[in-house]
C-alpha cells in the first residue's frame, strides 16, 4: 500500500491514533526506537503485542512511523509527528510559578532591547531549549527627531533619529518637487506632534487627521502623509529587515549522539551565524495568526534537518511587529514547548505596548 502524502486523523481509526500518540510520546521522552511489548504494557488498551504490531506496520505503511535501523522497535517521521501535532497534542499550561517567571521578568526592562534580551533567555530556561525573538521592525521605533533634505530633482534625504540613538539616514526617490519651506513645515509638525511615538502611530494619526481637516488643510496634510510614508529605511540586499537575539544554543548539546547528530547540529549553528535563511524563516512567521510550528526539513528550510522550530508572532499597538520562538530537536515536548511561546509572545507584547504613549 503506498503511503499518503496526505494522511489526517480523519484517515486513522480511534485505537490507531491512540497508538500513535502512545508511540510518539514515549520517542519524545528518550529518543529511542518503540517496540511493540513496550505500547501493550504502557497504554493499557487491552490489545496483545500481535494485534499491536499489525497496527504499527499499517502506521508504517502510511509513511507514520519508520524503523531506523534492523529492529523491533519504530520512531515517529515528519509526516507521524505532523499528524500528532495537528491532531493529538494536548498542549499543558505552564504553572504559575513559571508565568510569574515570566512577568517579573519582561516586566523589569522599559527599553525595547532589554525586553527582547529578557525574552530569548527567558525561552530557553524555561523550554530547556534555544530561545530566539526576531527584533521588533523598524516601524515601531519611537521618533526623537526627523529631518527633511532637498539633494536634488527627485530625491529626498530622509535624517530619522530615534529613541534608542540610532540615526537613520537613506534616500528616496520623491515625485514631487518639495520647496525648503514645505520640508521644514513637515519636519516640524512632524516633531512637535509625535515625538515619543512609534512611527505607525504616527502614520495612523496623520491619516486620522487628514481625513478630520481634509477641506481647509488638506494640501498641506498630503505633504504631511507623503513624507510620513518615506519614514522607513528599507531592507538593504533583498534581506528581510530586523535582526534576531537567540539563546540557549548550548541547550541543543545536550542530547546529541556524537556519532550520527553532531554534523546537523553544525549545520544549524552555520545558520545561526549567517542569519540569512532563518531569519527568512522567522519573517514568515510574521504572516501567520497564533503558535505555528515548523518541522525540520518538511518546513522547506533544510538548515533545520532533524530540528524543529515553534514560534508566535508578538504584536505592539495592535500591530505583528516581530516573532520569537524555540528551536529544539523534532523530539521536543511540543505540548509545554507551545504553552512556553504563545504566553511569552503575549506578555512580550504587553510589556513593549507599556512603554509607547497612548495614539493621538
Amino acid at each position: 500500500m503506498p503511503a499518503s502524502r496526505n494522511t489526517s486523523a480523519d484517515d486513522l481509526n480511534d485505537r490507531t491514533l491512540a497508538l500513535l500518540k502512545g508511540l510518539v510520546e514515549h520517542y519524545v521522552v528518550d529518543g529511542r526506537p518503540v517496540g511493540s511489548k513496550t505500547l501493550a504494557r504502557d497504554l493499557g488498551l487491552g490489545l496483545s503485542s500481535a494485534t499491536l504490531r499489525n497496527i504499527m506496520a499499517d502506521l508504517e505503511r502510511l509513511g507514520l512511523i519508520c524503523a531506523p535501523h534492523t529492529s523491533a522497535g519504530r520512531v515517529p517521521t515528519a509526516k507521524g509527528l505532523r499528524v500528532f501535532i495537528d491532531n493529538l497534542i494536548k498542549v499543558r499550561p505552564i504553572d504559575r510559578a513559571e508565568e510569574g517567571k515570566l512577568r517579573r521578568g519582561l516586566g523589569e526592562g522599559s527599553h525595547p532591547d532589554g525586553l527582547v534580551e529578557a525574552a530569548s533567555k527567558l525561552l530557553a530556561e524555561l523550554s530547556q531549549q534555544a530561545g530566539v525573538v526576531l527584533l521588533p521592525r523598524r516601524q515601531v521605533a519611537c521618533l526623537r527627531q526627523v529631518d527633511f533634505v532637498t539633494l536634488s530633482e527627485g530625491r529626498l534625504l530622509v535624517i530619522l533619529v530615534t529613541d534608542d540613538g540610532r540615526v537613520h539616514n537613506w534616500v528616496v526617490e520623491h515625485p514631487h518637487n518639495y520647496g525648503e519651506s514645505e520640508l521644514t513645515r513637515a519636519a516640524n509638525y512632524l516633531n512637535e506632534n509625535f515625538v515619543g511615538h512609534t512611527l505607525a502611530q504616527m502614520r495612523t494619526a496623520i491619516v486620522r487627521e487628514l481625513q478630520r481637516a481634509q477641506a481647509e488643510v488638506g494640501a498641506v496634510m498630503a505633504t504631511m502623509v507623503e513624507l510620513a510614508n518615506r519614514l522607513i529605511p528599507p531592507p538593504t540586499d533583498g534581506a528581510p529587515s530586523g535582526d534576531y537575539l537567540i539563546r540557549g544554543e548550548s541547550n541543543l548539546l545536550a542530547n546529541v549522539n556524537p556519532a550520527a547528530d553532531l554534523s546537523k547540529l553544525q549545520t544549524l549553528f552555520r545558520a545561526f551565524g549567517e542569519k540569512r535563511e532563518l531569519l527568512h524563516l522567522l519573517d514568515q512567521c510574521l504572516q501567520g495568526q497564533g503558535v505555528q510550528i515548523f518541522l525540520g526539513a518538511e518546513s522547506g528550510y533544510q538548515f533545520l534537518g532533524d530540528y524543529s522550530l515553534v514560534t508566535a508572532p508578538y504584536e505592539m499597538d495592535g500591530q505583528i511587529v516581530g516573532a520569537l520562538g524555540v528551536i529544539g530537536p523534532s523530539r521536543m515536548p511540543y505540548e509545554r514547548v507551545v504553552a512556553v511561546v504563545d504566553v511569552t509572545a503575549r506578555l512580550l507584547g504587553a510589556a513593549l505596548n507599556r512603554r509607547l504613549p497612548a495614539p493621538s
